[in-house]
């Protein structure tokens, strides 16, 4: 190859010399077929970072740079994090086919304790997901052998502590370099709720695929499955249980950060107002487990549709109306603080940025160093490092996990 040779050809070469299919390639980004094609083929710009990353990934390429074609190795990880040390454990439970044998019985009430117990513990931990590595492959195993072995209505209470565990397992396989196994997780978590037949666990998976769309830039998609859940739910609003609410306004949550992510300002501000309005109601005190919807969570939502819709004075208002600390759970903590460091690099205020990414840090160590967002911004930092602070910007990108 030459240094001139156009990023699509490059991708089709790799793809080619592994023997990937261009179908198996496109299913993997979340993308078409005819997307990569045309990709490929220079009809299309070449992607932007992000995707760049996600393809790098797929075809097991260690330098971005035999992709962008530039003179100076990028390392994938630097910007893609670490690959987690239980990934393969958690990998390998979630990709062990048995089609023989008879699994041992299982105590559904048990194993959704143990769920309970889990999402607890992905709360309260600032290294949720090494809690997560070594709690998944146990309950995995555990939660698909009930599947197995239980019939009629013990099988579908099966189904539903199955469809939660691959819900709490999105959080832990997101931002790592197998994004093959986020697609897996929330495909397995929507139809284990489909056959179990219980319209607030679908909308769990629903919320869990709709995000996995969001990052593909598989926008419509999005908002059509966030929709749909809505509206098996909302018969059974007057008298479910209060998280049959919580998730409903939970996905117009998502509904508005896909809109903010496409450039929808009305659209996106439209769907928070309708998911605060649920938040006012159900109180300052309410929490939903696994979405982590609540007043405090739908204020840190504000800032980050201001940062995605480039409208940094709304961002910076929203951030400013509430302290952090009002959000129980470290990781969502962790996340909000690096949002609101986005506010801070978009008005180029690079000691803002490092102030509030040394929090996010000190908050949620493993929430940061898998964050993209965060990554790129200490990149940056690094380059152009603020007046006096140059050895911080070193110290934190070594505590992340970003080597000089």
């Amino acid at each position: 190859m030459t240094d001139e040779m156009p990023v699509g050809k490059r991708i089709k070469h790799y793809r080619d010399r592994v023997g990937m299919s261009r179908p198996v390639l496109a299913g993997l980004l979340g993308k078409s077929t005819e997307w990569l094609k045309a990709v490929e083929s220079s009809r299309l710009q070449a992607p932007r970072l992000p995707m760049l990353l996600r393809i790098a990934q797929a075809l097991e390429l260690e330098d971005l740079a035999v992709l962008t074609g530039n003179s100076h190795a990028v390392p994938v990880n630097v910007y893609a994090g670490q690959r987690h040390s239980a990934l393969s454990e958690v990998q390998t439970a979630l990709t062990e086919y048995r089609v023989s044998g008879t699994p041992a019985a299982v105590s559904v009430p048990h194993l959704a304790e143990r769920l309970r117990t889990a999402w607890l513990v992905r709360h309260s931990s600032s290294d949720h997901r090494t809690q997560l590595g070594a709690l998944l492959p146990g309950l995995i195993r555990d939660a698909q052998n009930a599947v197995r072995a239980l019939r009629s209505d013990n099988r579908r209470e099966a189904r539903r502590v199955l469809s939660g565990v691959y819900q709490l397992a999105d959080f832990y396989v997101a931002y790592q370099p197998s994004p093959e196994l986020v697609w897996l997780v929330a495909d397995r978590a929507l139809t284990e709720a489909q056959e179990a037949d219980d319209p607030y666990v679908i909308a769990g998976g629903a919320w869990a695929m709709v995000q996995a769309l969001r990052d593909a830039g598989r926008w419509e998609e999005a908002i059509s499955l966030a929709t749909d859940a809505q509206r098996q739910l909302h018969p059974y609003l007057d008298t479910a249980p209060v998280d049959w609410r919580g998730m409903a306004a939970a996905l117009d949550a998502e509904i508005a950060y896909v809109q903010a992510r496409r450039g929808r300002h009305g659209e996106a501000w439209a769907h928070w107002e309708a998911a605060n309005d649920v938040a006012e109601r159900l109180g300052a005190d309410y929490r939903h487990t696994q979405t982590s919807f609540s007043q405090s969570v739908l204020k840190a939502h504000a800032v980050t549709l201001g940062v995605e819709l480039r409208r940094s004075g709304e961002a910076m208002r929203a951030a400013n109306s509430f302290d952090a600390v009002a959000i129980p759970s470290l990781a969502r903590r962790g996340r909000h603080l690096i949002e609101v460091a986005r506010v801070h690099a978009l008005q180029d205020d690079r000691i803002g940025a490092l102030t509030l990414l040394e929090r996010s840090q000190r908050v949620a160590s493993e929430t940061i160093s898998y964050n993209g967002f965060a990554r790129d911004m200490l990149l940056e930092l690094r380059k152009r490092p603020p007046t006096g602070r140059a050895a911080d910007v070193r110290d934190l990108c070594s505590r992340v996990g970003l080597a000089a």
